[in-house]
């Protein structure tokens, strides 16, 4: 068309955009953009709407956000696809900033804006925006927007108030398979089984048809409570009763299933069974029950079937390591530290934040960054002294370093979800429970010291890991202590 002399419009730019972006390719996309640029029409709102969404897929904001400032004439289109792409960037501020402007604009927030800022609340954990766009919803009119009110089940259960989604979820009068599957994810992540499953027969006595997603939330909340026979008749049952056939995710909660159960020989003869090979989610759950499980030779097995795969991926080899550290076999540790220092390969570090009065703080490990660090460490001594009284017994076996006891023991404390418990300790009203949010698992003796610290402090305390909630309140746990298999990784 541009060697023919014919000049390209607004439209044409907008298309051309769609499918660099949808072929994830930034280069062309910048070309385009050069063009579009030369020819004046950057600054179209049709043109500038779809190099927001170009440059977002391509995780470049940067390039995003300038070519939203250039738009002469923004409209909600524009905004709406800018705040979209802060939410799936997972800068959730920018998109609650965007919000604000919106105000003050004539056209004002539409259902897509909405939906779009409640996964935003829900991808941190920040109950507290989501409750007050659940507000401004319902002063908008849009309490029985379908839509709304599936993205309101997602970000309370996501944000850790189950009870809450379940009431948005009892309240709605039109519900679709979304609806369904979102309240049965919400209880089967927060280690509701029995609810998540009668969820699942309501849904089918209701007519509606699950489809690959319903049954990933279902097969997890049968490997979440153990629950080994219910979990192979709800597997066996996908294809014969709803024609649907099991993808690699719902072959991993299989393994998952198994494997956390200890039937590491029948996970392993269901993997060599798979209709395709098995990829490196598949080898990874494998791996992770192994080290559970202390098996060596077959850790080995998943570890070298990952690396097969994809060689450049680190968490084979951190679970590996966590596998001969916690059995004191120091030597292959450095063997395997080295290997990944040969290949350039870290480990995603460990994080945990916490909302209060709107705002989220963020911990790492040892984290002295913030104002009030003494204070924190100050109340997690006097919470460990307190503990250990009630019977708190430090475990150690789950620091992977080759140090002493008493260092071994001060690691522990300055894992990143003590601070922030101790931090929310400080900072709310014991009315309100302390919702902690964490990027990796859970370390196992960072659950058994918030247990002891529910106890001492009467406090409830929910914690969201990578996997999934833990509800713990008066020293239990909503997991039952079902396989916690985190370790804190010498990598962190």
């Amino acid at each position: 068309m541009v060697s023919g002399h014919v000049r390209p419009n607004h439209f044409t730019f907008s298309s051309i955009l769609k499918a660099s972006a949808s072929l994830s390719d930034l280069s062309t996309g910048k070309q385009v953009h050069s063009l579009a640029v030369k020819l004046g029409l950057a600054s179209d709102n049709c043109v500038g709407n779809s190099l927001i969404s170009m440059y977002a897929q391509s995780r470049q904001m940067e390039y995003s956000r300038k070519a939203f400032d250039n738009l002469f004439d923004k409209n909600l289109i524009s905004y709406n696809t800018i705040v979209d792409a802060y939410v799936k960037s997972f800068e959730s501020k920018e998109a609650f900033d965007l919000f604000h402007e919106i105000d003050d604009v004539e056209f004002g927030a539409n259902a897509y804006t909405f939906s779009s800022l409640l996964s935003g609340a829900a991808s941190i954990g920040a109950i507290g925006k989501g409750e007050q766009i659940h507000a401004r919803t319902l002063k908008s009119g849009f309490d029985s927007n379908q839509c709304i009110s599936n993205a309101l089940v997602s970000m309370y259960s996501r944000c850790g108030n189950v009870e809450a989604a379940f009431q948005v979820f009892s309240e709605m009068v039109d519900r679709n398979i979304v609806s369904w599957t979102s309240i049965i994810t919400g209880f089967s992540k927060h280690g509701y089984a029995e609810r998540a499953l009668t969820m699942f027969y309501e849904m089918l006595e209701s007519g509606i048809r699950p489809n690959e997603v319903t049954y990933t939330a279902v097969l997890s909340a049968c490997s979440h409570a153990g629950l080994v026979s219910e979990g192979r008749k709800h597997f066996n049952t996908m294809y014969s009763k709803h024609g649907i056939v099991p993808r690699m995710e719902h072959y991993a909660c299989m393994v998952d299933l198994l494997g956390r159960s200890g039937l590491l020989s029948k996970a392993l003869e269901f993997i060599n069974s798979m209709p395709f090979m098995a990829d490196a989610l598949i080898w990874r759950t494998f791996l992770g029950a192994c080290r559970v499980h202390g098996n060596t030779e077959l850790a080995r097995h998943a570890a070298s079937m990952i690396l097969e795969q994809d060689p450049h991926n680190p968490a084979a080899f951190v679970l590996l390591a966590n596998l001969h550290a916690s059995m004191n076999q120091w030597e292959e540790v450095a063997k395997i530290r080295k290997r990944m220092k040969e290949r350039d390969l870290t480990k995603e570090a460990g994080s945990s934040w916490i909302e209060v009065e709107n705002k989220v703080y963020k911990f790492h490990v040892g984290d002295t960054s913030h104002p009030k660090a003494s204070e924190i460490y100050n109340e997690l001594d006097r919470l460990v002294l307190k503990i250990k009284e009630l019977g708190y017994v430090p475990n150690t076996d789950f620091v992977l370093h080759d140090v002493e006891e008493e260092v071994k023991e001060q690691y522990l404390l300055q894992h990143s979800e003590k601070i922030a418990v101790a931090f929310g300790l400080i900072n709310t009203t014991r009315s309100k429970p302390i919702r902690i949010f964490k990027n990796l698992r859970i370390c196992g003796d960072c659950h058994t010291a918030i247990k002891y610290i529910s106890m001492a402090t009467g406090r409830e305390i929910v914690v969201r890991d990578s996997n999934r909630f833990h509800h713990i309140r008066n020293g239990k746990c909503s997991c039952i202590d079902y396989r916690i298999t985190a370790i804190f990784s010498l990598f962190s």
